[in-house]
């Protein structure tokens, strides 16, 4: 008997089957995600009534969205672990009770502090959505969908910041702060449910190993955390995030309405359109990044580094053009910026291959870190520098350069590295799955 080489298949060997049940359970995760991205998104569309229902200035008023996404990038590597440990079920349950309370929390702060906390809880409750829902989609896809059902999720989560801008906005100016901040929160009591009842971890007969005792202390936790941060598609996964996600977040999450308002003289309507236009080029783009991955793993890096490119420079055209940019600007920039999601979702796919499937939460809590580090980066150094300037948001906005520029120095740093990495995994693996008796 002698070994010999057969044609790899398109599903490994324990590949979970896909199919309808997969996309049942996944959508019920995924609904968790859209309802948490809703409420993050809200204050977005609400930053100028928060000014006048807090008496706040720009620093303050920064300080909502700092603190929420302080939580939770602090929240990552602890929910990854959670993940890994619990399963997706009860994180996704428990973080569906933190941001509802956070959201209604919010509805009835009388005063700052009061919405600082309220902001701070669904901050740790929206920290424990994605992670489980990438995970979800590594349970119940096979490998090979990995990519498409990544930026599928980033696809859901921007529908939900979609919701915000057109809906959440026009309850603010309809029913009034409380009303639309308490009603909202509706819909995390039903995700909740929703979840309870129906939501399963994995397919039938692809349980994982139960977790053996010496996997439970602090020692083998922090070696779990080390390993995974050994792997230079796991640091290169995180400075990806880092590069691409911020300069749509910010915009979305707190900047952007009151720079097309104040900044460029729109209406709040006509901004309201345009922070809808980032949101929808999103879902394109992210259908065509998507596949695009998921048959050539080769153009992830021109991706990301076209993307940064690109809105580097529609930012320099934007803020250098003079007082008001042209309306037709304005558009190609929120177009440009729709790409930043998607391509934040790659780091995702520089770390999955780079980490065994008992680090998959780990890597996934490192990469997330990335993103929304730069995000509270941000949003402190444009609150500051409006203070510090007059509201001059020509400067303020220039601080998007110094971090596109830190991100992209790690990128071409850890790039060759990590994808060396990569294909030697590739290569051990098919040796090991493409060779079989005779």
């Amino acid at each position: 008997m002698t070994a010999q080489s057969v044609p790899a298949r398109a599903t490994l060997p324990g590949d979970p089957p896909g199919g309808r049940a997969a996309v049942t359970m996944w959508s019920v995760g995924v609904s968790v995600y859209f309802v948490a991205i809703i409420f993050r998104t809200s204050l977005g569309v609400a930053g100028l009534d928060a000014v006048d229902r807090f008496h706040v200035g720009a620093s303050a008023l920064s300080t909502f969205s700092i603190l929420q996404l302080l939580v939770y990038a602090g929240m990552q590597i602890p929910v990854g672990l959670m993940v890994d440990r619990m399963g997706t079920r009860k994180v996704l349950c428990l973080g569906a009770v933190l941001f509802t309370l956070g959201q209604l929390g919010f509805a009835f702060s009388p005063d700052y502090t009061t919405g600082l906390l309220s902001r701070a809880l669904l901050g740790c409750g929206d920290a424990m959505t994605f992670i489980s829902v990438l995970r979800l989609g590594n349970r119940w896809f096979p490998a090979r969908r990995g990519p498409f059902v990544g930026q599928l999720a980033g696809l859901v989560g921007m529908a939900g910041n979609l919701v915000s801008t057109l809906v959440i906005a026009r309850l603010l100016h309809g029913i009034g702060w409380t009303a639309a901040f308490a009603g909202s929160a509706g819909l995390g009591v039903v995700v909740l449910v929703v979840t309870l009842l129906f939501l399963k971890d994995h397919p039938e007969g692809h349980e994982p190993p139960p977790l053996p005792a010496a996997h439970r202390g602090a020692a083998y936790v922090r070696a779990q955390i080390a390993a995974t941060w050994r792997e230079p598609g796991s640091r290169l996964g995180m400075w990806t995030h880092f590069t691409t996600q911020f300069p749509a977040m910010v915009f979305l999450l707190l900047w952007g309405m009151p720079f097309l308002v104040e900044q460029q003289g729109l209406s709040r309507g006509t901004a309201g359109n345009l922070l809808t236009v980032v949101i929808l080029s999103n879902i394109v783009v992210g259908l065509v990044y998507g596949q695009l991955i998921a048959r050539h793993h080769g153009a992830r890096i021109p991706l990301v580094l076209g993307t940064v490119g690109a809105t580097g420079l529609m930012w320099a055209l934007v803020l250098g053009w003079g007082t008001h940019a042209p309306m037709w600007l304005l558009v190609v920039l929120t177009l440009v910026l729709g790409a930043c999601g998607p391509a934040s979702m790659i780091g995702f796919d520089f770390a999955r291959p780079a980490n065994p499937p008992e680090r998959q939460g780990t890597a996934s809590g490192i990469v997330n870190i990335g993103g929304f580090s730069a995000c509270m980066i941000l949003l402190l150094a444009i609150g500051v520098l409006l203070d510090a300037t007059g509201d001059n948001y020509r400067v303020a906005f220039c601080a998007i350069f110094a971090v596109e520029a830190l991100g992209i120095s790690q990128i071409l740093r850890l790039r060759a590295r990590a994808l060396r990495r990569e294909r030697e995994r590739l290569v051990a693996s098919r040796v090991e799955t493409v060779h079989v008796p005779a």
